[in-house]
């Protein structure tokens, strides 16, 4: 009876819950730039709560021979899609349910995770899937990465996010015109609509489409489909309710409207000129480049029958282009994070954008400060996300060997912790 009597505060308390270490051989202190040699870190709640000299002990995990760093944050994925054949794509439209796309999106959550990836902000899916995917992460019926998402895109009539783009006219008069409750809008108040709709269905920041995009069913791939007018208008109703906005935009004159109308990142940026990059500098706003998918469709461009013939030749012209503007944006100082804007290749590639942020001249340790401390700062996580120190998460990745000397290192992640909850472990 009195065992009994000592055990019953332990069942209403759930147990004793021991406080999780780990031993890193080498730690990324990736605010200041330097490695820290043979460290614990202790982690209590999914929360890192020390970082002590290592103390080796049998029920710690062993990381010794391994190189630790924060988990990384992708600043544009679509998890609810993933690269296909015209074909396939054409198929799924008339066949597909949106719980076809929900289905998949579970795996494709999973890779991500387990490529290094803890966090990521999604931008963009048709019917919520985006935000229903990261409640089932949050309620640990899906495993993923952590989400910030921007629900629904917006865009206007026959825009990069108009969903019913190049339809026949028989589809598009069942389907019916969308408007504001479906991401497409036509002047400032019905954007500020759009933007109380995201608010309503639970997005945690506003995505524009400011210019033409390369995979829409769409001719023009760079021209600007907002007014300055309607964006600012976005970006004031955005403001209001605490959300940053991101705009998509390849061409130069959506560029540089969006940036004047105060949007906090620029998503691709192909064709940014000087103007832009002083506007960039001008404004504080930060440079999401997706060299990943840039790379990614010029070479599909040339493999026949990929993409429609709408598509193909703006993937011929506007993929090869990317790198090169990364190249500039950094040399001239605009602040750049993370972010591939995967989907549009297929998902778990995504640790090839440091390769190409690295070939493209930014020294190795910059680019996964891209993917941790200044990502965290552009999703306003900077206290909670992108380093492993006392009070953030305990987000934490591992390789074998020095990424800074072979980025590619970065693609064959060994371990894998989510706050505080291990998903991948050397073998």
């Amino acid at each position: 009876m009195r065992k009994l009597a000592a055990l019953i505060p332990l069942l209403f308390m759930g147990g004793a819950s021991a406080a999780t270490v780990v031993d890193c051989g080498r730690l990324l202190d990736a605010k200041a730039g330097v490695w820290r040699d043979k460290v614990s870190v202790e982690i209590d709640k999914g929360t890192v709560v020390a970082i002590k000299p290592m103390a080796p002990a049998p029920d710690h995990i062993n990381l010794q021979d391994y190189s630790c760093m924060p988990g990384f944050i992708d600043m544009h994925v679509h998890l609810s899609g993933e690269t296909m054949k015209q074909v396939e794509a054409l198929r799924e439209a008339l066949a597909g349910n949106p719980a076809d796309s929900a289905y998949r999106s579970v795996p494709l959550a999973e890779k991500t995770l387990k490529a290094g990836f803890t966090t990521v902000r999604d931008l963009g899916a048709q019917d919520n899937l985006n935000i229903a995917l990261k409640k089932a992460i949050e309620a640990g019926y899906v495993v993923g990465p952590r989400i910030f998402t921007s629900g629904t895109s917006i865009a206007t009539t026959g825009g990069h996010a108009d969903p019913t783009n190049n339809l026949s006219r028989r589809l598009s008069k069942a389907i019916g015109t969308p408007g504001p409750v479906d991401g497409v809008v036509n002047s400032p108040e019905e954007a500020r609509q759009a933007v109380r709709q995201r608010y309503k269905e639970g997005a945690d920041l506003i995505k524009i489409t400011a210019t033409g995009g390369v995979l829409s069913q769409a001719r023009n791939g760079q021209n600007p489909q907002f007014t300055e007018e309607e964006i600012r208008s976005i970006v004031q109703t955005a403001k209001d309710y605490g959300f940053r906005v991101a705009a998509h935009a390849h061409g130069v004159e959506g560029i540089k409207r969006a940036l004047r109308a105060g949007v906090d990142s620029i998503e691709h940026g192909t064709y940014m000129d000087d103007e832009a990059i002083a506007l960039f500098k001008e404004k504080g706003a930060w440079y999401v480049p997706t060299i990943s998918a840039g790379r990614f469709v010029a070479d599909k461009a040339k493999e026949p029958d990929y993409y429609s013939p709408l598509v193909q030749p703006k993937a011929a012209a506007i993929g090869p282009l990317i790198q090169n503007t990364f190249a500039r944006a950094y040399k001239a100082g605009v602040k750049i994070a993370f972010g591939t804007d995967a989907a549009v290749f297929p998902h778990g590639d995504n640790a090839k954008e440091f390769q190409y942020m690295v070939e493209a001249g930014m020294p190795a340790l910059e680019a996964i400060r891209t993917a941790t401390v200044h990502a965290a700062e552009l999703l306003d996580q900077k206290e909670r996300l992108g380093q492993v120190a006392p009070g953030f998460a305990a987000d934490i990745v591992a390789v074998k060997g020095d990424p800074t000397k072979d980025i590619k290192l970065l693609q064959q992640v060994k371990f894998v912790m989510k706050a505080g909850v291990v998903y991948s472990q050397p073998k």
